[in-house]
């Protein structure tokens, strides 16, 4: 019987994607969705934060209390920066960076303690045909980020930018297509990067977007998280097509001009606000992220920053508090803003942003859903402008996309029904 391998994964969609070509590289073990049956549990980890490197220790500590007693296998980004220490502490059994992650058959066959860290040049030649236990297919295209703002680690452990061929991306979606999936997240450390390092090319990510519509079976492509800057004329010049999503994540972080040179951003307010005007003038639904108390927010600063956001026709947000991330210049940095303080200007910014989507659903705009999951009698799924919306059918609808002209605005989320 082979050996049965679970997988945890910690993060984002990149890593999402990872584990999914760890799962398609197994030939002589099963993968299992019960980490009580596991004979070797892998996890892949997120370093994005000191907590985060906490989750993943406590997640470890809890795999010694099974009665399984699984071989843990550590992976993923927390390699370069805790790996080491949980390795010589012999908290995991082996350890192996992302550019192993191919060879994780032939690795987990050793069963000797192995350190195998890599490096961070590597790119995938893997091509998945199925993503396990998803509806929506996620999709890399590029790896690793030339920015460096002063708060984030991730270009130190995952790389320089550097994009995987087209004619490896487009393989990849026309097997994903062909097996069914509609809907298509690219992702990657820094989408908005790719092709900016290939030659002859005007705007990569633009020409990359047209030639994945047209490969049969593909509905709708939503894009992970760009930079302002990246938003060329020829990317506007797609914004209109049908089989873009109708929701866009721009990471802006703040909207102060002072945090931003204290981030070492390479946005400004002024800017950003226009171009989220003429995207909202588009019936775009706007997502960006927002970094609550780094380092040296006063209370100018802040009151600033609200001034601007109610500005912004934005609808989502991904916001947080900032959490000190050891090795990069803003965890070095003085005028620390204390956690009550910080907690109530998230609330706000929070407030702010949960009226302005509310605002936005009251449009009543016709909705275009792919069926993802069901509990009791409701399905739920979500709508081209990457709202959450409960449908209530007698029919099955899962895997299926429906159009709906008219909801209700239950608090969060839109409730409908179909028949």
């Amino acid at each position: 019987m082979k050996q049965k391998v679970f997988f945890k994964t910690f993060g984002c969609r990149t890593n999402i994607f990872d584990t999914q070509v760890m799962m398609s590289s197994l030939k002589d073990f099963e993968v299992t969705f019960d980490q009580n049956k596991a004979n070797i549990v892998v996890i892949n980890s997120c370093t994005v934060t000191n907590s985060a490197d906490s989750t993943a220790r406590a997640y470890i500590n809890s795999l010694k209390k099974l009665s399984n007693n699984p071989r843990v296998v550590f992976t993923g980004c927390g390699v370069w920066t805790k790996g080491e220490s949980l390795f010589n502490d012999k908290k995991i059994d082996a350890l192996f960076g992302h550019s192993e992650k191919e060879q994780i058959d032939t690795l987990l066959k050793d069963t000797n303690r192995f350190y195998k860290s890599g490096d961070l040049k590597h790119i995938d030649n893997t091509i998945i045909e199925k993503m396990v236990g998803r509806s929506r297919a996620f999709v890399k295209i590029q790896e690793g980020c030339d920015f460096r703002c002063n708060y984030c680690i991730i270009p130190y452990v995952r790389g320089d930018a550097r994009s995987y061929k087209e004619d490896y991306i487009l393989e990849q979606i026309t097997r994903l297509a062909a097996n069914g999936f509609g809907e298509f997240i690219l992702t990657g450390t820094n989408v908005g990067s790719y092709g900016k390092k290939q030659p002859n090319k005007k705007d990569g990510l633009a020409q990359l977007l047209k030639k994945i519509s047209l490969i049969r079976g593909v509905r709708r492509i939503r894009l992970g998280s760009v930079e302002p800057i990246q938003i060329t004329d020829e990317f506007k010049e797609i914004l209109d097509e049908p089989w873009m999503a109708k929701h866009l994540h721009i990471a802006l972080q703040h909207t102060s001009e002072a945090m931003l040179k204290i981030m070492n951003r390479r946005n400004s307010v002024k800017k950003d606000l226009i171009l989220f005007d003429y995207l909202a003038s588009k019936n775009y639904a706007l997502g960006t992220d927002f970094i609550v108390g780094h380092p040296g927010e006063t209370k100018e600063h802040w009151d600033e920053a609200i001034k601007n956001i109610i500005k912004f026709p934005l609808t989502h947000i991904h916001s947080f508090t900032y959490s000190k991330r050891d090795g990069t210049p803003s965890a070095t940095f003085p005028a620390q803003v204390s956690g009550d303080i910080a907690k109530k200007r998230l609330q706000e910014l929070e407030n702010i942003i949960k009226e302005k989507n509310y605002i936005f659903r009251k449009k009543q705009l016709p909705l275009s859903i792919l069926i993802e999951q069901k509990k009791g009698n409701v399905y739920k799924g979500y709508d081209q402008f990457f709202n959450p919306i409960e449908v209530s059918s007698s029919i099955d609808l899962i895997g299926n996309w429906i159009d709906i002209e008219k909801y209700d605005i239950k608090g969060d989320i839109n409730v409908s029904r179909f028949e």
